[in-house]
């Protein structure tokens, strides 16, 4: 059975601000939607992991990182992962950019 690809535009690519979170939902989905400073647009689950939450979207991004805004955990933007010494992992989402449309495509 073929596996149905769904892009869903989110944004537009000359709005969002470089090293700057946007909070969107999709369903019942948050998503922290980044612009790198490099131009390169990334998504992830915007609840940070450990038990307490934070809202990633509101974290400070540096290079291809965001700081969690309660415990500044250092969470990768690119895989997800939670950097050491913290352990952890956020769900990512695969984001395209097209004519200025910024797409998350499940």
């Amino acid at each position: 059975m073929l596996k149905t690809i769904t892009r869903i535009p989110v944004a537009h690519y000359k709005n969002l601000r470089a090293r700057s979170g946007l909070s969107i939902k999709i369903d019942q989905t948050e998503i922290a939607l980044f612009k790198l400073s490099n131009g390169k647009v990334y998504a992830i689950e915007n609840h940070s992991p450990h038990p307490k939450g934070g809202v990633l979207s509101e974290g400070l991004v540096s290079g291809e990182y965001v700081y969690c805004p309660v415990y500044d955990w250092k969470i990768s933007l690119v895989d997800g992962k939670v950097q050491a010494p913290d352990v952890g992992q956020v769900r990512t989402f695969k984001v395209e950019v097209k004519e200025d449309i910024v797409f998350i495509v499940i």
